[in-house]
C-alpha cells in the first residue's frame, strides 16, 4: 500500500496519466479543426471519401484519427442552426464537442470506456469514433439501452452522420427480416443489446440460408450504459424458444394444495416469530440464543417474510442469527431445524425441500404420493424377477418410467408453486400487464416481456396470480450478453458510472476505463445518509422532506430500487395532495417525457432504477437561483465572493432535490441517481 501511494505520487493517479496522453492529442484535434474553417461545404463533406480512399492505400484508423474527429466537430459547427425532425419533435442543432468530448471520443476509438457524468453529451462523444469506424465499410453498431432512444439518437445524430455522407440505420423490436437487414447495411446501426442479439441468433440458430441472415458481421461497437449491459446483464441470456414438444402440468389442481401448505407454513413461522419477540424482550444469553434459532429457522422456511426482514434490518438481531447459522454449520447440525418446517427454501440455491409433515398436508390420505421412488432399485427387482417373460419386463419397465415421470413432474409442480410463492413477490420480482406475468430486471427496474422464468417457474407464477397458463416452452438458441460482445472485433462503452467495476471490466473484456473531466465545476451538494429505525418512520420523513422542498417549489427526484416502494410513496403523496409523477415498470411507456419534465419548478417524480438512462433532466427556469453555486466552498472554508452573505446550503436552496429511499448492493445505481 505505501508503495502504491509512492508510485501514484511519482507518476501521478491513473487519471491524471489519462488525461496528461490526450490532453496533447486534443490540440492536435483543434488545430486541425481551425484549419477545415476555411474549406468549402463540398470540400469537406468530401474529406470522407478521401479518408476512404487513404484507408485502401494503406493508412490506419489511428493514422486519420485527428483529421476524421476534426471534420466531425467542423461538421457539428456548420449545422448549428440547422433544423430537423427527431422523433416527431423539430430540433435545432446546437451542439459542438468541447475538449472533453474529444477525450471521450479518443477514448472509445481505443476500445476503452469513457465515463462521463450525466449531462455531459455522451450521445454526442459517440459520433466522431463512429464516423471514424464507419470508414472501413464494415459497419458500427452503437447499443442504446431502449427503443425509442435508438430510434431518438438516430434521426439526432443522424443529421450530421447523412451531411458527411454516411448512411444510418435504427434496429425496431418490431420489424421485419428484410427492413432489419436494410438497417444493418448503413453505415452506422443504432439498436438495443437485446435487438443485436437476438438478431444474431436468428441468423446462426434459425436462418437456414445466408440470404436470410440480416446482419453483416461485427466489428466496432459502441455501448451506452456499458456497465448496465456488460455488468448487471452479462449473465443474462437470450433466448430463442418454441413450444415444447410435450406439456404436461398440474398446477391448477395443485393450486389450492399449495396455497394451504403455505399458509400452514406461515402461521408456523407467525407463532415462531412472536416466540422470538418474547425471548428477545427477556434478555438473557440463553433466550437470546433460542430466539436467534427461532429467527433463523423462520428464514429457512419463508426468507422473504416481511416481519421477519423487518426483525432483522436490526443489526444485533441479523449478527444474532448469522452466530447461531454458524453455530450449527460448525456442529453438523443445520439439517435439525428443518424437522419441524412442512418445507425448507434455500434463498440462493432457488431450491425448496417437502418435509413429511408438508406432505401430509398435501396428501393425508396417501402421502407417498409426492415421494418420487427409487427407479434404480425397483428396475433392478423387475430384470430380475425370473418370473417375467421378457415382453412383461418391458411392459413392467415402461410402467415405472411412466410412474416416476409423473410422480417427478407432481412434486416438480409443486416446488415451482411454492417458489412462487415464498420467493417470487408482486409489483417486486414481477407485474401483471394485460393478464400476463412480465418479469422487472432487479437491476433497471425496466419490463422484460419477451423473457419468462425457466422450467415451469413462470406457469408456476401465473397459476398463483390467476392468469391463463401459457405453453411451456423451449430453447431453439441462447447466448448471453457477455458472450454476444465478445464476438466484436473491438468494444468500446460510455457510462457515467464504471470506475467502481474498472477491475472486473479489465478482467473480463479486457476494457480499460478512463474518467473523463466535466466540462464545468459540479455544483452538485451531497448530504449525509439519514437512517431510522422502521420503514414507516424512513418513509414519513421522506414525505415531509418532499412536502418542505415542493413548498420552496424546488423539483424533487425520488429515487427507489422496486415497484412496491415507488407506488407505497405515491400512495402517501396522494394522501396529502401532492401532485406527481411515477416511472416505474408498470408505467414505463412514457419514460421518457416524465424524465424530462422532472427538472421543472414544482414536480416531483417518483421512480425506480430504470430512470435516468439515457435521458437527462433538464432544470427549468428559475430552478437555479444563485449562480455563484459554482464556486462556493466546502463548509469551513471562506467563501470567494464574501459578499454573499447568504449561505447557499441553507438560506437559498435551489437546483433538483434528489432523495434515494435505500442503498443499492451496486453502488454504480446509487451514482446514478445523483448524477
Amino acid at each position: 500500500m505505501v508503495l502504491g501511494k509512492l508510485l501514484v505520487k511519482i507518476f501521478g493517479s491513473k487519471y491524471e496519466r489519462d488525461i496528461k496522453r490526450y490532453t496533447p492529442m486534443v490540440s492536435d484535434i483543434n488545430q486541425i479543426y481551425e484549419g477545415l474553417k476555411n474549406l468549402s461545404e463540398d470540400e469537406l463533406i468530401g474529406k470522407t471519401d478521401e479518408f476512404r480512399k487513404r484507408l485502401s492505400a494503406g493508412e490506419t484508423l489511428d493514422d486519420i484519427m485527428f483529421e476524421a474527429f476534426a471534420v466531425v466537430k467542423e461538421a457539428c459547427r456548420r449545422n448549428l442552426g440547422r433544423k430537423w425532425d427527431v422523433s416527431g419533435f423539430e430540433i435545432e442543432w446546437d451542439m459542438v464537442p468541447f475538449d472533453v468530448q474529444l477525450m471521450g471520443a479518443i477514448a472509445l476509438h481505443e476500445g476503452k470506456i469513457a465515463e462521463m457524468a450525466t449531462g455531459e453529451g455522451k450521445t454526442l462523444v459517440a459520433t466522431m469514433p463512429a464516423y471514424l469506424n464507419a470508414l472501413t465499410g464494415k459497419g458500427v453498431h452503437i447499443i442504446t439501452v431502449n427503443d425509442y432512444l435508438a430510434r431518438r439518437d438516430a434521426q439526432w445524430m443522424g443529421g450530421i452522420y447523412e451531411y458527411l455522407g454516411l448512411s444510418v440505420g435504427c434496429i425496431q423490436s418490431e420489424m421485419l427480416p428484410d427492413e432489419r437487414r436494410k438497417q444493418y447495411n448503413c453505415d452506422i446501426t443504432y439498436g438495443t443489446n437485446s435487438e443485436f442479439g437476438f438478431d444474431y441468433l436468428r441468423d446462426n440458430g434459425i436462418a437456414v440460408h445466408p440470404s436470410q441472415c440480416v446482419q453483416r458481421g461485427h466489428h466496432y461497437a459502441i455501448i451506452d450504459e456499458v456497465d448496465s449491459v456488460l455488468i448487471d446483464e452479462a449473465r443474462t441470456p437470450l433466448i430463442i424458444s418454441g413450444p415444447a414438444e410435450r406439456d404436461t402440468h398440474y398446477y391448477k389442481e395443485f393450486l389450492p394444495l399449495v396455497k394451504r401448505l403455505f399458509r400452514a407454513q406461515y402461521e408456523q413461522v407467525g407463532k415462531m416469530l412472536d416466540k422470538a419477540e418474547k425471548l428477545l424482550k427477556d434478555g438473557s444469553k440463553d433466550n437470546k440464543w433460542e430466539a436467534g434459532l427461532l429467527l433463523l429457522k423462520s428464514k429457512m422456511a419463508l426468507p422473504k417474510n416481511r416481519r421477519l426482514l423487518k426483525m432483522l434490518e436490526e443489526g444485533w438481531i441479523k449478527k444474532l442469527v448469522e452466530n447461531v447459522e454458524t453455530d450449527l454449520i460448525r456442529d453438523k447440525r443445520l439439517s435439525e431445524l428443518t424437522e419441524e418446517l412442512h418445507f425448507s427454501i434455500d434463498e440462493k440455491g432457488h431450491t425448496v425441500t417437502l418435509s413429511d409433515s408438508g406432505r401430509r398436508i398435501l396428501s393425508p390420505n396417501d402421502p407417498e404420493l409426492f415421494v418420487v421412488p427409487d427407479i434404480t432399485e425397483k428396475l433392478s427387482e423387475i430384470m430380475g424377477d425370473d418370473n417375467l417373460t421378457p415382453a412383461e419386463k418391458e411392459e413392467a419397465r415402461q410402467k415405472l418410467a411412466r410412474e416416476y415421470e409423473e410422480k417427478n413432474e407432481r412434486l416438480h409442480n409443486i416446488n415451482q408453486l411454492l417458489k412462487a410463492f415464498a420467493l417470487f413477490e408482486k409489483d417486486v420480482d414481477y407485474v401483471i400487464q394485460d393478464g400476463r406475468v412480465v418479469i422487472v430486471d432487479e437491476f433497471t427496474g425496466r419490463l422484460m416481456p419477451s423473457r419468462r422464468y425457466s422450467e415451469g417457474l413462470h406457469q408456476a407464477i401465473e397459476a398463483k396470480e390467476g392468469v391463463d397458463i401459457r405453453q411451456e416452452t423451449q430453447t431453439i438458441a441462447t447466448i448471453t450478453l457477455q458472450n454476444y460482445f465478445r464476438l466484436y472485433d473491438k468494444l468500446a462503452g460510455m457510462t457515467g458510472t464504471a470506475v467502481t467495476e474498472a477491475q472486473e471490466f479489465y478482467e473480463i473484456y479486457g476494457m480499460d476505463v478512463v474518467v473523463i473531466p466535466t466540462n464545468e465545476p459540479v455544483r452538485r451538494i451531497d448530504y449525509e445518509d439519514e437512517i431510522y429505525k422502521t420503514r414507516r418512520e424512513k418513509y414519513n420523513a421522506i414525505i415531509n422532506e418532499i412536502v418542505r422542498q415542493h413548498e420552496k417549489g424546488r423539483p424533487v427526484l425520488v429515487g427507489t430500487i422496486s415497484v412496491d416502494v415507488s407506488e407505497t410513496l405515491s400512495r402517501m403523496l396522494t394522501r396529502k395532495g401532492i401532485k406527481h409523477s411515477v416511472l416505474n415498470a408498470k408505467h414505463h411507456q412514457k419514460e421518457a417525457e416524465i424524465v424530462k419534465t422532472a427538472g421543472q419548478p414544482g414536480s416531483v417524480t417518483i421512480a425506480t432504477n430504470m430512470a435516468g438512462r439515457g435521458t437527462d433532466i433538464k432544470l427549468g427556469e428559475g430552478v437555479v437561483k444563485c449562480n455563484v453555486c459554482a464556486i462556493l466552498p466546502e463548509p469551513g472554508q471562506k467563501p470567494d465572493h464574501p459578499e454573499w452573505e447568504k449561505n447557499c446550503r441553507e438560506d437559498m436552496p435551489c437546483g433538483l432535490c434528489i432523495i434515494g429511499t435505500e442503498r443499492h448492493e451496486a453502488r454504480r445505481i446509487d451514482r446514478q441517481l445523483r448524477g
